[in-house]
């Protein structure tokens, strides 16, 4: 539990580490919370890279996550309770206990290897963002991404880091074959609310840009709002979509908050330190929206919610979509030029 008064951590959202659920035991320390929280990184030892799904309310039934757990500490994160099944808190250690899967790429060669492979697109990443900051050092979703564009499985990426454009000659070779989207998820212009909500992602200007560089080098792109936080970011659709189709994105999609397990109390407790006055409105708009809670885990109705302010959030959306000329999902993803991989990566650049 939160004490009264507690404050979240310096580029952190999360103020405290919640009780895991699967953990019989939970400590509670006396000790005032520290002002900062070191990141510390553990080698993720997994033997298989690529994950399946069966939600229809993704495009893609495949995924690949480099990494588990995610720096950019956005407090909204529906990933944020998968931290606990590894014996660890959806809280601040969700944001400071990074595992790193360091063989990936050779796993995902593996993989594409194998004659079970059948070709289809792989979203990168499904949970979470392939671009946190480690990255920039540990380069493993570049690993990655040499290995699909050497056999030219599609992709589909999706991330809140401008680091996506230090890939642009990978997506390139990708490009060339109609075999890459990618999604950069802006949730407000506002950059104040951003560094509170999400302190690690990079300035909504800066992704902006990144919308531009990749349209600029012939790569799909297009925008995300992700999440949409009713009566919080609501009103800036028109103006962020409007953003986006300026900077050149192709085509737009929206989700709306939920807030599943562990994730609800850490939002609640971040909105009564940032945001006290408009906590029950936001929480009370949600809760029309997901039928008297904070989450909904049905399929069809858990990223969209229902009822009147789901509509409303909807008809505005759309609205503002199609007036700024962008499309509601991207181009399908060509598997026509896939190849096995090869020992030899001469071949990557052809």
């Amino acid at each position: 539990m939160r004490r009264s008064g507690e404050k979240t951590p310096r580029g952190r959202a999360a103020a405290t580490n919640p009780a895991n659920r699967f953990e019989s035991l939970h400590i509670e320390s006396d000790e005032p919370a520290a002002d900062r929280v070191p990141t510390r990184y553990l080698r993720d030892e997994s033997r298989s890279v690529l994950s399946r799904n069966d939600s229809p309310d993704v495009p893609f039934d495949v995924s690949l996550n480099p990494y588990r757990g995610c720096e950019h500490g956005c407090i909204y994160c529906y990933a944020r309770p998968t931290h606990e099944y590894l014996g660890f808190s959806a809280g601040l250690d969700f944001e400071s206990r990074i595992l790193v899967k360091e063989d990936a790429p050779a796993l995902l060669r593996q993989a594409l290897a194998a004659a079970s492979w059948r070709p289809q697109p792989i979203g990168l990443s499904g949970v979470t963002d392939p671009y946190q900051p480690v990255e920039r050092k540990l380069g493993i979703t570049r690993g990655c991404l040499e290995v699909l564009a050497e056999t030219r499985n599609p992709l589909m990426v999706v991330t809140k880091n401008a680091m996506v454009e230090r890939d642009i000659d990978l997506l390139t070779v990708l490009s060339r074959h109609g075999a890459v989207s990618v999604a950069i998820s802006i949730t407000t212009l506002d950059v104040d609310l951003m560094r509170r909500m999400e302190p690690r992602t990079a300035h909504p200007t800066r992704r902006l840009q990144s919308i531009r560089t990749l349209r600029e080098a012939g790569i799909p792109v297009g925008v995300l709002m992700a999440p949409i936080v009713p009566a919080l970011t609501d009103h800036e659709i028109p103006a962020l979509l409007e953003a986006a189709a300026d900077a050149g994105a192709m085509f737009a999609g929206y989700t709306v908050l939920r807030l599943p397990g562990a994730v609800d109390e850490l939002f609640t407790h971040w909105l009564e330190e940032h945001f006290p006055v408009r906590k029950e409105k936001v929480l009370h708009r949600l809760e029309s929206m997901r039928d008297g809670n904070h989450n909904e885990a049905r399929f069809g109705l858990r990223m969209r919610g229902a009822g009147e302010w789901a509509d409303q959030i909807r008809t505005l959306f759309e609205t503002s979509r199609r007036r700024v000329g962008l499309a509601r999902r991207g181009m399908p993803l060509s598997v026509d030029a896939f190849r096995r991989p090869e020992g030899d990566q001469r071949r990557l650049f052809e």
